[in-house]
């Protein structure tokens, strides 16, 4: 934390939008930020072992897990991403994925480091000074190894952020033009409805002039039967008498 803060910090972030996500149920971007958080984790966790190598401190299997298990836990509880932040724990954290993390006794306030030992004389100084050489040459030679699987490891990462970011930016894209193509639609179909609403007024302002008219037909249909029912009653009268 103290050598790189601000890579320490993206796990506040990261976590940030994992809980929103998980609020959210969004099952995809859940995903894709634990994926996300694997790889930093792994990061960080190579950067913790490269910075102990360059201290001259070698780092087991078991160490390297709980600095993973330290650096999940600060993204699983904000109380233990406080702590790691602060850079003072004195333990290794866990998150057992219920409850919050178990802080009791892990964080500790700052200690003065001890006073370098003296170095005590001897005789066989040029044995001391060609020890030293060969450690500093041993340590040269893990710092490298070290160096070069951290580089391919986060060469690895850096084309994995690439390409999430590249897919994140494709997928803004997408909903740019989805939400200009819903709009357009919704524009054009305000227009059709006021276009449908003005046809219908219409249609019910020509109603009672149509009724008129039927009404008219009608009255003139019952004279022109009355009409027709007394020129054939007359017709059969008249050929009635002259039958007779």
């Amino acid at each position: 934390m103290r050598r790189q803060p601000e890579e320490v910090a993206q796990l506040a972030e990261l976590a940030e939008l994992l809980r929103a996500a998980q609020v959210g149920l969004s099952g995809d971007q859940l995903r894709e930020l634990g994926r996300q958080r694997n790889q930093l984790v792994a990061a960080l966790a190579r950067q913790a072992r490269g910075l102990a190598h360059a201290e001259g401190h070698d780092v087991s299997s078991a160490v390297a897990e709980q600095v993973e298990a330290t650096l999940r836990a600060a993204v699983a509880d904000p109380d233990a991403g406080a702590a790691l932040r602060a850079g003072r724990l004195t333990t290794a954290l866990s998150y057992s994925g219920l409850g919050p993390v178990d802080l009791g006794g892990a964080v500790a306030t700052p200690v003065r480091a001890a006073a370098p030992a003296r170095p005590s004389r001897s005789t066989g100084r040029r044995d001391a000074e060609e020890e030293r050489r060969r450690a500093a040459a041993e340590q040269a030679r893990r710092e490298l190894d070290q160096a070069r699987r951290d580089a391919e490891e986060a060469t690895t990462v850096a084309r994995d952020a690439a390409a999430a970011a590249a897919t994140a930016e494709a997928e803004v894209t997408a909903a740019g033009e989805r939400r200009d193509e819903l709009q357009q639609r919704a524009e054009e179909l305000e227009r059709e409805l006021r276009r449908v609403r003005r046809a219908a007024e219409e249609s019910a302002a020509a109603v009672p002039r149509a009724e008129h008219r039927r009404d008219a037909a009608r009255r003139r249909a019952e004279t022109a039967a009355a009409i027709r029912d007394r020129a054939v009653a007359r017709v059969q009268e008249l050929a009635a008498a002259s039958d007779d």
